[in-house]
């Protein structure tokens, strides 16, 4: 039977845990950064613990607490549910009766671990809410073994990353053949494809399409209907690459289990929708933000894979030469300014502004974002998700952000000029500011935006310097090979050539299985930063052409992009087929 519902508030003032007062202040706080959980807002105030919050919850939704620490937990609840799947989760079975088993959890929407619990225990499965370090200790406790920053070690319970995906392509291929079974039929109405999307072999391979891509440590998914089949991608270090193929009269179940795990409309099939599954995988924390469009053969998924942990990566981490990671330190720590990264989509450009603001982000500083959408939750930074519809724009948030006593401001990207004169004025009123925009390298960003309309002696009083960059594979530390090549061969990349016959010892990747035959394992970034100094800025106050500011640029000791590239394949860190693919367009070499 439910429990009776009470509104979060309502408890936590009924016992005593929070004052009128202090309910005004966390709302105000929460207008200001648009955080959706006003829990999330009353814990980092430190005005209620995160005990008392998980309490107020499950009293809201109708279901139980339990205090791991006060109540003994049921042998035979942990008799049917492995070591494995509690660790992976950080849930813990506390108690059964009959085919009923209680689940502790610190987060009840976990879809996938309700998913695998109900199908290794057979049974049906109630979720109850616990301290997320408390469920930790009773993992340590019940099973044994350690538990440590999520990771166990590797055993049969544990598998290695190579014996764990090995598993999951299995448990893939067994959920494709079960559930194939008996349906003949091309396409499956709604309704059974709604009623399919709940059985054990859908759902595993749902959950093994995703656990096996993070294991892959892939950055998107691609679920892709086609006439006679359903395709599955992985973007692996940049690059799709054709993961498995899904028969056709599975496409309808899958794609509504998918839906589902994303909380997003299954009976709507004719317009996009977004929505957000949160995954847990080898002790760590992954959002998934799932996007889905109408196609000629059914609806095409794509989940982008954020890794919650990885906005926590220094600059020292993302490839820069000790150089240019020096300049930017000191660019973005001036006291005002405008710091500009500049690249395609998919080139790292927020990751690089994270990684700055964690630079950044001191107890003396108030630092404030206006982004679309928040990728990262980022603790001391206020955070504010842009929303069209209700008129939060940018520019807008730029505008609350001047009375909001702000240091340092990051705007997602500097799209309109709008939104560009917002950011340069606050940047000469004594703020620094950081943000991103679309052009191809850092010179003709100046360009950029004085085609924006941004009056040029703006951008020469304000911009302190611009990052341009790519990503390219790195080579396989672990499996490559050295062969030579005649030093002309590397002329394009900038190479000096004192002796163009002289033989360059470079590396590249050998294929094998750790690197899924590639030759490639991870990525590095390709950098291309100028400073403004006092030459530049008269170049862009008199519009003078892109080439002449690159020169100066060049003379002020900015590497090309395709000039770091070859330091990068001098260092043999990736190739130059790499450099080429993510460097050089045409008509410049």
């Amino acid at each position: 039977m439910a429990l009776p519902r009470v509104s979060m508030v309502q408890f936590l003032q009924q016992k005593g845990y929070l004052t009128p007062e202090q309910l005004e202040e966390a709302i105000k706080v929460q207008q200001q950064t648009k955080e959706s959980d006003l829990g999330r807002v009353l814990v980092s105030l430190r005005m209620v613990g995160e005990r008392e919050i998980l309490q107020a919850k499950a009293q809201e939704m109708g279901i139980a607490f339990v205090d791991l620490d006060r109540i003994t937990i049921d042998s035979s609840a942990i008799n049917v549910v492995p070591e494995r799947i509690a660790k992976a989760h950080s849930v813990i079975p506390v108690k059964k009766d009959g085919q009923t088993l209680w689940l502790a959890m610190a987060n009840d929407k976990n879809i996938m671990a309700l998913d695998d619990v109900k199908m290794a225990s057979g049974c049906r499965v109630v979720p109850v809410l616990a301290v997320p370090g408390a469920i930790e200790d009773a993992i340590r406790k019940t099973y044994g073994g350690s538990a440590t920053n999520g990771e166990a070690p590797s055993s049969p319970a544990n598998p290695s990353p190579a014996t764990q995906s090995v598993d999951l392509r299995a448990d893939i291929r067994t959920a494709i053949a079960t559930a194939g079974v008996n349906q003949r039929e091309e396409d499956l109405g709604e309704k059974d494809a709604e009623q399919m999307a709940e059985q054990a072999p859908i759902i595993k391979l749902a959950n093994a399409l995703i656990q096996q891509a993070i294991a892959d440590r892939a950055s998107d998914i691609h679920v892709e209907p086609q006439q006679r089949a359903v395709r599955v991608r992985y973007r692996l270090d940049g690059v799709l690459m054709e993961a498995m193929t899904v028969p056709r009269n599975l496409m309808a179940p899958l794609i509504s289990r998918l839906k589902i795990m994303a909380d997003m409309n299954i009976a709507e099939r004719r317009v996009p929708q977004d929505g957000r599954i949160e995954v847990r995988h080898a002790g760590k924390e992954f959002d998934l933000r799932v996007s889905s469009i109408p196609t000629p053969w059914g609806e095409k998924i794509v989940m982008r894979i954020l890794d919650k942990s990885s906005v926590m990566i220094g600059l020292n981490k993302l490839g820069f030469t000790a150089e240019n990671e020096a300049k930017i330190e000191e660019l973005v720590s001036q006291p005002q300014g405008l710091f500009l990264c500049t690249g395609p989509t998919g080139s790292g450009k927020t990751t690089t502004l994270y990684s700055c603001l964690n630079l950044l982000n001191t107890i003396g500083v108030n630092i404030i974002t206006a982004e679309d959408p928040i990728e990262y939750q980022l603790a001391g930074v206020a955070q504010v998700g842009m929303n069209r519809k209700a008129g939060l724009t940018f520019a807008t948030a730029l505008r609350a952000f001047l009375r909001q006593d702000p240091d340092i401001m990051m705007v997602g990207e500097m799209r309109d000029l709008e939104t560009a004169e917002i950011a340069i004025e606050s940047s000469l009123t004594g703020h620094m500011v950081l943000s991103t925009i679309h052009t191809n390298d850092a010179p003709s960003t100046t360009l950029r935006m004085i085609d924006m309309g941004v009056e040029p002696y703006l951008i020469a009083a304000t911009l302190t310097g611009v990052l341009a960059q790519r990503l390219g594979r790195r080579v396989d530390p672990d499996h490559k090979e050295a062969y030579e090549v005649p030093a002309i061969d590397l002329r394009r990349f900038g190479m000096n050539l004192e002796n163009p016959d002289e033989m360059i010892t470079l590396y590249r990747g050998v294929p094998h299985e750790d690197n899924r035959m590639t030759g490639y394992r991870g990525r590095t970034g390709f950098h291309e930063l100028m400073v403004m100094n006092s030459e530049i800025a008269e170049l862009v106050v008199r519009r003078a052409p892109v080439a002449d500011v690159r020169a100066a640029a060049k003379a002020n000791g900015m590497h090309e992009l395709r000039e770091d590239g070859l330091l990068k394949v001098l260092a043999g860190q990736t190739d130059p087929q790499e450099v080429m693919r993510v460097v050089f367009t045409a008509g410049f070499a």
